[in-house]
């Protein structure tokens, strides 16, 4: 039977989860990137999170930087508390150290501290200043075997910090357990940190590059969702029963209301009443359902006043935690947060009719547009396996012709359920109208229904017959054969 390998949670936000479940005890890992990439921030907040949980930190830098400097900018994170430094969390210069007595001096100090302290963490902070200080490419590997005795037999963790990028087959590289590379890359005028496991030894870490970003809290990480999520977290129990889709004409139509825990997709062109439809089918939300609207194009006042012109009051809702209003601006959001936050907030208010407003805001923040496809199917996935039941929409990139364009193409293949709402002219009049396209194993009403929007919400309506060429572009007036 396979062991298990005892671990340590970091404390950065993602991490664990990146890693199969934190670092492995004992193991030393390298973490490298270039200057301001993050690799002080981050060990740090391992040191303090583990000095918070009762453990014992050692820190120790090779740099000529003073400690001083170093507290000066931690002290603008959360995760800073000076109450232990110096108690759980020690910091040792050994700068002086390498330049008198050279790495061997290095390795006695760390055999000496290390045991002193009761260290189950070290930080190393320089280890390019020792590959510089070495003769050898033999001085280097005799270094780190000294270091990694060390701290195994002290079941230590080390975490060894360089601004070198080592390649695959440097004597760094190969002697470690662990390998982290910190990096920023440029998608045009914007640029996103990055996270990649490199190399674990005896630990399946999720592959790839991973997105992070540095806020008050310190680093925080997003796996990469359909890695983390390449089969749903919980199993998928497909239910027969039926929820409301808001409008009770459509229910009929429907053959009932939507499958619980179906995806629905609206698709229609900005201004036929994606959003107020949206909006009406949270409001309609049982008792038993809480509700979550996800947006990024308007803001939960304007969404109040807009259900407020449509004879909905959302105020008992949101008072009573029925409903929750999410709103993500479209400005730099990275695509892996935007995910994590959504289901995060799904867990943990046992959300069950979410209204997503729109893939478009998902797909603004996809700096790698290949990825849309394989990180939407691992977002339905959960949501669906989690009993949501999803009403989403997003606008076509064209209506002209037989067929709807929609992106990523695949996304109509994803979801259970298509409706399309559009706009048609008849005797020189704009109206609206709602075609079902799909619906899955299940029977529904194919004819079109004028989509009319009141001051009572939402209503469908027998189409007229002059409209149905809209779709093909060529709207005309007057009865016309199917």
């Amino acid at each position: 039977m396979p062991r298990s390998l005892r671990r340590l949670t970091s404390g950065v936000e993602g991490l664990d989860s990146i890693l199969g479940g934190g670092l492995v005890e004992g193991s030393t890992y390298i973490v490298q990137g270039h200057p301001g990439s993050g690799k002080t921030i981050l060990a740090n907040q391992v040191a303090f999170h583990r000095a918070a949980g009762g453990d014992s930190a050692l820190y120790v830098t090779l740099l000529a930087e003073s400690h001083e400097r170093l507290f000066q900018f931690l002290s603008t994170m959360d995760f800073y508390d000076p109450a232990q430094v110096g108690s759980r969390l020690n910091y040792v210069s050994a700068f002086q150290t390498m330049q008198e007595e050279g790495l061997d001096g290095v390795v006695r100090l760390l055999r000496r501290e290390i045991p002193r302290q009761k260290a189950s963490l070290l930080i190393l902070d320089g280890l390019l200043n020792a590959r510089e200080k070495a003769a050898t490419t033999l001085d280097v590997k005799t270094f780190i075997a000294a270091l990694q005795g060390h701290v195994a037999f002290a079941s230590c963790t080390a975490l060894l910090l360089t601004s070198s990028n080592f390649d695959d087959g440097s004597g760094e590289y190969t002697m470690v357990d662990g390998v982290l590379e910190l990096r920023e890359e440029a998608f045009g005028a914007r640029a996103v940190r990055c996270l990649r496991v490199r190399k674990s030894r005896g630990s399946a870490a999720l592959t790839g590059t991973h997105q992070c970003e540095i806020t008050s809290r310190g680093m925080v990480t997003y796996p990469r969702l359909e890695a983390l999520l390449a089969q749903p977290s919980v199993p998928d129990q497909p239910s027969e029963a039926r929820t409301t889709s808001g409008v009770e004409t459509l229910d009929r139509l429907l053959g009932g209301g939507l499958p619980v825990g179906s995806i629905t997709l609206l698709t229609g062109p900005s201004g036929t009443g994606k959003t107020s439809y949206g909006l009406q089918f949270l409001a309609q939300s049982p008792p038993d359902e809480p509700a979550l609207h996800f947006g990024f194009y308007e803001t939960p006042a304007r969404l109040e006043r807009k259900a407020q012109a449509l004879g909905m009051d959302l105020s008992p809702l949101l008072n009573a935690g029925r409903l929750h209003i999410l709103w993500q601006a479209p400005t730099a959001n990275l695509l892996d947060g935007l995910g994590q936050r959504l289901l995060e907030t799904v867990r943990r208010h046992g959300v069950k009719r979410l209204f997503l407003d729109s893939f478009a805001g998902f797909t603004r923040a996809a700096v790698d547009p290949n990825r849309l496809t394989e990180f939407f199917t691992a977002l339905i996935n959960e949501l669906r396996a989690r009993g949501v039941t999803v009403l989403a929409t997003c606008e076509p990139y064209s209506l002209h012709g037989p067929q709807v364009t929609l992106s990523p193409p695949e996304i109509g293949s994803m979801v259970d359920n298509l409706l399309l709402v559009r706009f048609a002219e008849r005797n020189a009049q704009f109206l609206r109208q709602l075609l079902i396209i799909k619906v899955r194993d299940s029977a529904f009403d194919p004819l079109p229904r004028e989509f009319i929007i009141t001051r009572q919400g939402i209503q469908l309506a027998e189409a007229p017959s002059g409209a149905v060429k809209a779709l093909a572009g060529m709207a005309v007036s007057g009865d016309l054969p199917l």
